[in-house]
């Protein structure tokens, strides 16, 4: 078991859930295991930027079908989700777009 040391109390407008967070930083960093999936170093960004929207895309699918199953602010929240990968999935779109360009 990982022991932790309390920290005190801030007082420059941090929450008491801050401090409890922040003491465990160090102890959770130290728990990080080797990754168990990691991508092929000889993988070009061709094809990393098309799964990666690929990923977003079906992200955006699942956050829009979450919201229509929510009501009120949980709603606002899966729309402002999926208002971030639709970004996210356009900034990669542009990406690709001026890849293929200088081909």
């Amino acid at each position: 078991m990982i022991k932790e040391t309390p920290n005190p109390p801030k007082t420059d407008g941090h929450t008491e859930i801050d401090s409890a967070f922040e003491s465990r930083k160090p102890a959770m960093a130290k728990r990080c295991a080797p990754p168990m999936f990691i991508i092929a170093p000889d993988v070009n960004a061709e094809t990393l930027l098309t799964h990666a929207c690929e990923t977003l895309a079906s992200a955006g699918v699942m956050a829009s079908e979450l919201a229509f199953l929510l009501s009120g602010p949980k709603c606002n929240l899966a729309l402002g989700i999926l208002q971030m990968i639709s970004l996210a999935e356009l900034s990669v779109d542009r990406l690709l777009d001026e890849l293929e360009l200088e081909k």
